[in-house]
């Protein structure tokens, strides 16, 4: 039997918001989906937890974690993600981590991450900026390679065991909860600070502060792993950051609901994450009803056909996430009114 896994970050409205979100929505196709379902679960995820229920579901899917519901182990893709930009002879030695320039600001009690994607870093600016900070990771023993604009990797053996969050998961909140925590943190706070006074005042941010832009004025470290032992489980994977994008496997980082339904397999849907992590729930709004017309609809009538077997969606938001099964016989429960109740049940 084809089956196909959607996963969908965010779809699940916050508490607050969902009821006023769904009498403005308008897709018949996830009702249809929710609503005639062959099972439902909805799981509790730890508001604590070092990466987002997608983050953990991403890793999972791709082998290189347990299941979300188990014990938190983080999200260990930064060798994945090396692999994904061809760095795969580097990635078989050391342990590595994601690095990725930042804004961090002062609110008015705490220090808050400001979300990467709205840095827009360009090739130069990546490249001056990691020019400047490489020799400081070097004093330290360490190698700072450059992958993509805003997306650079550093090795760190002994960090190791450095509890490190996701950016989406530190982004909104408390800064200081979230910093690297274990036996090398005092180092990277040093590290970390010696690159934020080198790029102070530096020509790259004047230039983008004179364009409106937000200053690059720290970095955020993530995502550690060893070498693969295996390449990571193939996955699709439309929208996200470069490090997600990375993920994919090459011919699956811009996939359509047709290409799915002639190969099943799982997909990501990165879509909604921005808007979100904002709270733009307009332009939330405006990206569910792509997604119906460009995804679900389409793989409701495959269902509906017999061109794939069976469809699980998966939505999530920061504090928990809801599997949805369905199949060719679950959708024949015409006794059961498309609605979208389901996004409702939260606990």
């Amino acid at each position: 039997m084809t089956e196909i896994t959607l996963a969908l970050p965010y779809a699940l409205p916050p508490p607050e918001m969902v009821s006023d979100l769904l009498r403005v929505l308008k897709t018949p196709a996830l009702a249809t989906l929710l609503s005639r379902n062959k099972h439902f679960e909805y799981h509790r995820y730890d508001n604590d937890s070092r990466v987002l229920p997608h983050e953990a579901w991403l890793a999972h899917a791709l082998g290189l974690a347990p299941a979300p519901d188990r014990p938190d182990t983080g999200a260990p893709v930064a060798t994945a993600v090396m692999h994904g930009c061809g760095l795969h002879a580097e990635a078989g030695h050391g342990h590595w981590f994601i690095v990725q320039p930042a804004h961090i600001q002062l609110s008015r009690t705490h220090l808050l991450l400001s979300d990467p994607r709205a840095l827009h870093l360009n090739e130069a600016e990546s490249h001056a900026l990691y020019e400047l900070a490489r020799p400081c990771f070097e004093e330290q023993g360490k190698t700072l390679l450059h992958a993509a604009p805003g997306l650079w990797l550093a090795r760190a053996d002994e960090w190791s065991a450095l509890a490190t969050a996701s950016p989406d998961a530190a982004t909104t909140q408390n800064l200081s909860d979230w910093m690297p925590e274990g036996e090398h943190a005092r180092a990277y706070r040093k590290l970390q600070n010696e690159i934020q006074m080198q790029w102070h005042e530096h020509p790259v941010n004047e230039a983008r502060q004179a364009r409106g832009l937000q200053a690059v004025n720290s970095f955020w470290l993530w995502g550690g792993a060893g070498p693969l032992k295996a390449a990571p489980q193939p996955l699709a994977i439309a929208g996200g950051p470069e490090w997600m994008q990375a993920l994919a496997a090459p011919a699956l980082r811009a996939p359509t609901a047709a290409q799915l339904i002639a190969q099943p397999g799982a997909v990501m849907l990165a879509e909604l994450i921005p808007s979100a992590q904002t709270g733009d729930w307009s332009d939330w709004i405006a990206r569910m009803q792509r997604i119906e017309q460009e995804w679900l609809a389409p793989l409701l009538t495959a269902l509906q056909d017999g061109r794939i077997g069976s469809l699980t969606l998966l939505l999530s938001h920061r504090n928990g996430w809801s599997t949805v099964g369905t199949s060719k016989l679950a959708l024949r429960k015409f006794w059961r009114k498309p609605n979208l109740n389901l996004l409702l049940k939260q606990a």
